[in-house]
């Protein structure tokens, strides 16, 4: 009776189990089968690159995902479903906390630089943290990037962020936060292309999966993804010549 109880509170209340999550990115985690995306924030993606504050090249994407890993460490955490996630219905919106700590995961990530700042979605909540994370400046902000929602649309015109941005250098970071060839995360070997008959569909480029036809001839893919949920998420469809292969997870 007692565990009845406790799973209808939790429906009640939107809230899941607390438990250990697996990390998918700087901004999304899996908790108990379920994909959260963190509410009112935006993490640079995987595969996106930035510019340190010594001006080299790093894997920001990463970085963020990384840094997220190590706020949750071995504690458990709690989201509180806010609803479906209007770029896929098969991930969720969620405020996420980690047993013990009042400030939520999505606040602690913009406080400490490695996420932004989502208007509307934020409602104002993290404003303050952000122009903090920017003052110091930290994670991100120490070096020079693009927000990554224009990193996804692959907007080469995006204003630059960051306090190692330099006007006399815009075309040299540019050419490195947009670079003709991307390296490929470790684990995340689908590769995609933006491509304007993809738009078609709705789509902004196609995906091409290990074993397709069209694979080994895309040396110089715009986008890699580790999974075809996040691939789709972002809004590319898959190759036609990749039709009847075992769907990627």
């Amino acid at each position: 009776m007692r565990l009845l109880l406790a799973i209808l509170a939790t429906l009640l209340t939107g809230s899941s189990w607390a438990a250990q999550p697996v990390v998918k990115d700087g901004g999304t985690i899996q908790l108990a089968g379920t994909t959260y995306r963190l509410d009112g924030i935006d993490a640079p993606e995987l595969d996106q690159i930035c510019v340190d504050d010594h001006a080299d090249p790093w894997t920001c994407g990463v970085e963020a995902r990384d840094r997220l890993a190590k706020l949750i460490g071995k504690r458990d955490v709690r989201c509180r479903d806010l609803g479906a996630d209007p770029t896929t219905g098969k991930r969720r919106i969620g405020a996420c906390t980690i047993d013990g700590e009042n400030t939520s995961l999505n606040q602690m990530l913009v406080r400490e630089g490695f996420a932004l700042n989502v208007e509307p979605a934020a409602k104002g909540r993290f404003k303050a943290d952000e122009a903090k994370a920017r003052d110091a400046p930290a994670g991100l902000w120490k070096g020079c990037f693009v927000a990554p929602a224009e990193f996804r649309r692959w907007q080469k015109t995006a204003t630059l962020l960051g306090a190692s941005c330099r006007s006399d250098k815009d075309r040299e970071l540019r050419e490195i936060l947009f670079p003709d060839q991307t390296a490929m995360p470790p684990g995340c070997p689908i590769k995609a292309k933006f491509a304007v008959r993809a738009r078609v569909t709705g789509n902004l480029g196609i995906y091409h999966l290990q074993g397709c036809r069209s694979y080994a001839g895309l040396t110089k893919p715009d986008r890699w993804f580790c999974s075809e949920d996040d691939a789709q998420a972002a809004g590319f469809r898959k190759a036609y010549n990749c039709r009847g292969l075992r769907r990627a997870k």
